[in-house]
Formats: C-alpha cells, sequence, structure tokens
C-alpha cells in the first residue's frame, strides 16, 4: 500500500542547501519511495534557540510503501549520514528531516507522533508546505488556513526554482 507523507527538512551548518538536495535525491532514488512536489527553498530565522545561523527548510511530499516508522528510520539515517549531531534541542544542525504527515494518519509512540505536533506554530514549516500542499488537512485544518494564522516574520524564497534539488 502506498501513503503520502510530508517531509520537513532544514539545517543551518555547512552546506544546508546541497544536504537537503541530496538527501531528496537519495529518497527519490528508492524503490519504495517517489518524491512528488518539492516547494521552494526558504531562508528562515531560528526558532526556539535563536544565537545561531539562519536556517534553509523546504518541504517534500513523498508516495512511498514504506510504513510511518519505517519513513522515519529511513530519514534518521540520512541525518547520520550527513553528521547531524543532537546536542541541543532547537540546536544548530547539518540536516534536519522530519516526518509531518503521513496519508492523514494520527498516531503517536515515544518516538513518532503523526501529525507532527508543533507544525501548527511554525511558520518555518508551514510556508514551505503551503508552496506544496495548501489543501492538506493538519489537526483538521487546511495548511493555507494555518499558514495564514502564524507570523512570517522573515521568512524568504531563495528562488522561485522547485527544481533546486535535481542533479
Amino acid at each position: 500500500m502506498t501513503a503520502r507523507a510530508h517531509l520537513g527538512l532544514g539545517g543551518n551548518l555547512g552546506d544546508p542547501a546541497s544536504a537537503m538536495a541530496a538527501a531528496l535525491r537519495r529518497i527519490d532514488a528508492r524503490k519504495d519511495c517517489t518524491l512528488g512536489a518539492v516547494s521552494r527553498l526558504f531562508r528562515t530565522p531560528p526558532w526556539g534557540k535563536i544565537d545561531q545561523p539562519d536556517f534553509l527548510n523546504a518541504c517534500a511530499a513523498v508516495d512511498t510503501e514504506l510504513s510511518p516508522r519505517a519513513l522515519l528510520e529511513l530519514c534518521l539515517a540520512i541525518e547520520r549520514d550527513f553528521k547531524r549531531v543532537r546536542s541541543e534541542r532547537w540546536g544548530p544542525r547539518t540536516l534536519d528531516i522530519d516526518v509531518l504527515d503521513y496519508g492523514g494518519l494520527a498516531f503517536h509512540d515515544d518516538e513518532l507522533t503523526l501529525p507532527h505536533p508543533r507544525i501548527v506554530e511554525r511558520a518555518f514549516v508551514l510556508v514551505p508546505l503551503l508552496d506544496i500542499a495548501p489543501d492538506l488537512q493538519i489537526a483538521g485544518q487546511q495548511v493555507a488556513d494555518l499558514a495564514a494564522a502564524v507570523d512570517r516574520g522573515e521568512i524568504t524564497a531563495v528562488s522561485d526554482d522547485r527544481d533546486w534539488w535535481k542533479d
């Protein structure tokens, strides 16, 4: 069975655009995943811990045969390959990949909650997600409505190129 999942990607150390692009290509190269729409790349101020460099963020839709847990494990493995270090909450990172939504499934265990529990308060997720899935329902509301309700502050599109991740 195939499900449409939505991923949030970000980073602010090294070359995050290259890391995110390589991660997306790696996901797309799998037989059990097909990358759909990819948002533009956005520059966003840090959230939570503000004394760090700005982030680059994007979202992607992926049709996958992986279970939610297996998709999370894939994302974590890719993060590890890009030397992601989890030393402080909301701290700087080379690459972050979050499973935001998995076919509308409501799920919770010790390692994964779907939909991602803080989507509704994070403009750095909602703005790129709006780019690719404005009608997606999160917590009973459309992404377009959620994005309209958050402060977009200093979030800016880096370019209008939606193929930034391709070779």
